[in-house]
């Protein structure tokens, strides 16, 4: 039987978490392998049965509590990432808290003490009207460069150039097949420069030259929403929309 690589890591995963099932049985508190393969496994199987991210990602964080694990753990394992295959495809999936938020109380060493008064999101965010006009669902993950989705997403591409969602980082936003959603953008932080993603930037997003050329090859290409000047394509997403 030939197994990609991703098949053998998926493999490893249920072992590990099925060990860890039968120590857990007969009496055993986890140890940090343990506790993150089970929960990996779990939200891998919730994937297979069909839920969706957000649902997987809370199936994950209730498969144990801080009685299951021992004590250090919950301080240790303060997020899980695991990658599962849904029915629109491969995702990232992101277990915060695993353990319901038992971990790195006040008293923990090396605990980091917060201000609550401190908004730790971004200050202001874009919000831009999406309409998905394709017959399926598709997703969005967080780090994905907003400008370069899918090419059915109807939206003001120009507006979301250089942006992000302004969703936690390995989350994603869904857009059902008519539906129309309100998003949240905020900008590409760090050297601003964009590689891959959909190949219509590929070099730094603040050169306007790499800007006008991913427009260009945006509305090139068909990308509903793609109305800049010089640039071939509709003014308004109906317009385009009705070529497609």
């Amino acid at each position: 039987m030939q197994l990609t690589p991703t098949e053998r890591d998926r493999l490893l995963i249920f072992t590990a978490a099925e060990l860890a099932r039968a120590r857990r049985a007969r009496g055993l508190r986890l140890n940090v392998p343990e506790a993150t393969a089970v929960i990996s496994d779990t939200v891998c199987e919730a994937a297979r049965d069909g839920l969706r991210l957000a649902e997987a990602v809370a199936r994950g964080r209730s498969v144990l509590s801080p009685a299951d694990v021992l004590p250090a753990v919950p301080d240790l394992v303060t997020e899980i990432h695991v990658e599962a295959v849904f029915e629109d495809g491969t995702r990232l999936a992101v277990v915060a808290d695993p353990f319901g938020g038992a971990g790195l109380g006040p008293a923990a060493p090396g605990a980091v003490l917060l201000d609550d008064r401190v908004d730790p999101g971004p200050s202001a965010t874009l919000t831009l009207a999406v309409r998905n006009t394709s017959g399926v669902p598709i997703s969005v993950t967080s780090h994905f460069h907003f400008f370069e989705a899918n090419p059915r997403l109807a939206f003001d591409r120009a507006a979301a150039y250089g942006t992000h969602l302004a969703v936690p980082a390995g989350s994603s936003v869904r857009f059902d097949p008519g539906a129309t959603v309100e998003v949240g953008l905020v900008p590409i932080g760090g050297e601003r420069v964009a590689i891959g993603f959909a190949g219509l930037v590929d070099g730094p997003l603040d050169s306007p030259p790499v800007r006008q050329e991913a427009l260009r090859r945006a509305a090139e290409r068909g990308y509903l929403g793609t109305a800049e000047q010089g640039c071939p394509g509709a003014n308004d997403d109906d317009r385009q929309e009705d070529r497609t």
